[in-house]
């Protein structure tokens, strides 16, 4: 049953507002365990969750369980001034909050001030990202989501209100030492530019587990076909069949994997704008082509924007649902309308996903703004350019996730731009940024607010960068080198190529660990790469040593500074330390509890700061106590339908732990009607204090890919 609180509000009583006040009255209810909503005003129609067709897993949320309202009604107010939505969220004074999308410098928020706003990354967190998620969390066990399509501006405990009860006592700068710039402030402000927006906040009690209702109440987490964690190259752009065969050939002689392959513009016969339609001279006959590669155990992947060229077969009929505005000369269809994701579904299903494509790379539907259409153009749908700007990645994500659904083959692909409840779509974001220790703090952003990022490797100045890079995107959600500019190899720096075929297959020996953990992402709402602050056990005080003093001793401006930005969590148990070019050695923050070397399974530390010195040929990982890490044998592609595999359970510690290891097709969405099981891993001490391990069998008519299974227990006794 729904649970329903009025907040009739506090303004109101105290103000004594008359009834056309801008204050507004909101009633919260409970709509799934822990989830709460509440509408200010009248919200635009076209709002995110709505863009992505969000169909909450509502068994999941149940097996979350419930959570009461997290936070003081008293202190949340909402205003509609000037057809505007002001609102107002508590923020204590040592609170500090996470998320607003997918930033690539900062983690903590605390003290920002940005307007979210789907574009191209330009190297400052000021909310213009591709994908300007507008949900926090707060360390504090709670999470806050704004439902609207608008650019939002978030000042996030920057401004102090006059009336604040917990205002700062004015200081002389002259004179006090104790003097600042950015006192402090009670509340998370959020301008939303409409008469309206709904609102949700999440139910901890952790900060992990208000992360999990949001991405639950998106849908659950994306389940990829296990082929698409495997190892994918995007080759240069104006390749043809011939040469795209002859690359695969090389990738199996050299004994380096492969499971898909990306393939350019040039495939199209025009693109910037498109045409999506094959390039006959580059691909005379495709359909022969992609079989030929499927038979090689390699699929494709198809990069595209969305901008209709006057030469596609699709112009005519899609000219009428398109905007005012053009870009690169094709016209851009309002993927608000059913018609237009119809007419453009229906030629990417013709033309290539009929004849066996498994996926795109959605490029360009993020920005710069002189790139795409300008806030002025119109749409046929009515919706303004704003909010078509802030859902078109969720638009194309949705559509194109649908119709490999429809042919119940799963997909996994790339996206420039995506928004608040794209959790569920299997596309993973990219961009140009090329900053490496920045690609690792997306990394952990993107756990914040229900997104994939790749670090992808592209070119290096060399060969100690080349291989810093392809060890990290080995532990990230997609392993990809993209060479559509320069033609690199995994092969491309000789002196570092051992290395580099050892990180390949390595990713390849994980894929039932990885699986299993997108599998708790799906069902569970657990983000599979996320950062040290969703960890428990997690100590923020020790991390803090780390870090020089901020000057005066100002907390405030401490806790802006002291963040955790390099080293991230690889599903459960995890702990990815990378190092970037130049470096020899580096600091590691072990949580609390022991932790072991992932290579040797030597002890690391238990709650402590390490200094480590790992060479040039290893990535520093460490796995937590009572680690269960299911591997397989290494192979140059993932396991296909109905193939059994032999795994080695690995095993890291000395107390007892268990393990849920997933199994389906790993290709079809069958999993969805319940098609799939769950294989208990248990290991414990024997009578003689030996440790053995246990596997739960298959369960009768559910899929069972598992061949023999071996057991490796890596640590010596502490």
């Amino acid at each position: 049953m729904k649970k329903i609180i009025g907040l009739f509000m506090w303004a109101l009583l105290l103000t004594g507002c008359k009834p056309n006040s801008p204050t507004q009255s909101m009633t919260w209810t409970e709509i799934a365990p822990g989830v709460w909503k509440t509408i200010a005003g009248i919200p635009d129609e076209l709002d995110l969750f709505n863009a992505a067709g969000v169909k909450p897993y509502i068994k999941g949320l149940e097996k979350l369980g419930p959570a009461g309202f997290p936070l003081s009604l008293e202190k949340i107010s909402a205003e509609i001034i000037d057809g505007e939505t002001y609102l107002r969220f508590p923020l204590e004074k040592e609170e500090q909050i996470f998320g607003f999308g997918l930033n690539f410098k900062t983690i903590f928020q605390r003290g920002k001030i940005l307007q979210l706003h789907v574009d191209h990354y330009g190297g400052s967190d000021n909310g213009r990202t591709h994908a300007p998620v507008p949900f926090y969390v707060s360390e504090k066990g709670y999470g806050v989501f704004i439902n609207s399509s608008r650019y939002i501006k978030v000042f996030a405990g920057t401004a102090v209100r006059k009336d604040s009860p917990e205002a700062s006592v004015p200081l002389d700068r002259n004179t006090d030492k104790e003097w600042s710039a950015q006192p402090y402030s009670d509340a998370v402000e959020i301008l939303v530019p409409a008469p309206g927006a709904e609102i949700f906040v999440f139910a901890g009690p952790t900060p992990m587990d208000a992360v999990r209702r949001y991405v639950l109440y998106s849908g659950g987490g994306c389940l990829p076909p296990r082929w698409g964690l495997g190892f994918t190259q995007r080759v240069p752009l104006l390749y043809t069949s011939e040469q795209v065969e002859e690359e695969a050939k090389m990738f199996k002689e050299r004994g380096f994997p492969l499971d898909f392959i990306g393939l350019e513009p040039g495939w199209q016969s025009k693109s910037y704008p498109c045409t999506f339609e094959w390039d006959k001279t580059r691909f005379p006959d495709p359909a022969s082509f992609v079989k030929r590669m499927k038979e090689m155990g390699i699929r494709l992947n198809l990069w595209t924007n969305p901008y209709v060229s006057p030469e596609s077969p699709i112009y005519t009929d899609i000219l009428p649902l398109t905007a005012t505005h053009t870009v690169w000369g094709g016209v851009v269809p309002d993927h608000s309308l059913p018609q237009a994701r119809d007419i453009f579904i229906n030629q990417l299903f013709k033309s290539q996903v009929s004849i066996g494509v498994s996926g795109y790379k959605l490029d360009e539907n993020d920005g710069f703004d002189n790139w795409l259409w300008p806030d002025v153009a119109k749409f046929p749908s009515g919706n303004s350019a704003e909010q078509l700007r802030q859902t078109y990645g969720l638009f194309l994500q949705n559509s194109t996730t649908e119709m490999f659904r429809k042919n119940n083959t799963r997909t996994y692909g790339l996206t420039r731009a995506s928004n608040g409840g794209g959790s569920s779509f299997p596309y993973v974001i990219y961009n140009d940024y090329y900053s490496h220790p920045d690609f690792i703090t997306a990394l952990i952003n993107s756990g914040f607010c229900g997104v994939l990022w790749t670090p992808e490797v592209r070119s290096s100045e060399s060969s100690e960068e080349w291989l810093r890079r392809i060890q990290t995107v080995c532990f990230s959600p997609m392993a990809m080198i993209n060479a559509w500019a320069d033609g690199t190899k995994p092969w491309s720096f000789p002196d570092v190529e051992k290395d580099v075929r050892y990180y390949s297959l390595l990713r390849m020996e994980l894929i039932p660990y990885l699986y299993s953990e997108f599998a708790k992402y799906h069902f569970e709402g657990i983000p599979p790469f996320h950062g040290m602050n969703l960890e428990p056990g997690f100590n923020t005080k020790t991390a803090k040593e780390l870090l020089s003093k901020s000057p005066g001793g100002n907390q405030y401006y401490e806790a802006l500074t002291k963040e955790i930005k390099t080293q991230y969590m690889t599903g459960e148990y995890l702990l990815v330390a990378p190092l970037f070019n130049g470096q020899t050695s580096r600091n590691v923050i072990l949580p609390e509890g022991n932790w072991y070397d992932f290579y040797t399974g030597k002890f690391a530390g238990n709650g402590e700061i390490i200094t480590i010195s790992p060479g040039l040929s290893r990535i520093p990982v460490f796995v937590k106590d009572g680690g269960i890490i299911p591997t397989m044998q290494q192979a140059l592609h993932a396991p296909s339908a109905g193939q059994k595999c032999n795994i080695e359970i690995r095993y890291y510690g000395s107390r007892p732990a268990s393990y849920k290891l997933y199994d389906d097709d790993g290709e079809t969405f069958d999993y969805e009607k319940g098609i799939y099981s769950w294989r208990e891993i248990n290991v414990m001490k024997d009578n003689n204090g030996k440790l053995t391990g246990t596997i739960s069998k298959a369960e009768e008519n559910r899929p069972d890919n598992i061949g023999t299974v071996s057991w490796k227990f890596m640590s010596e006794s502490r």
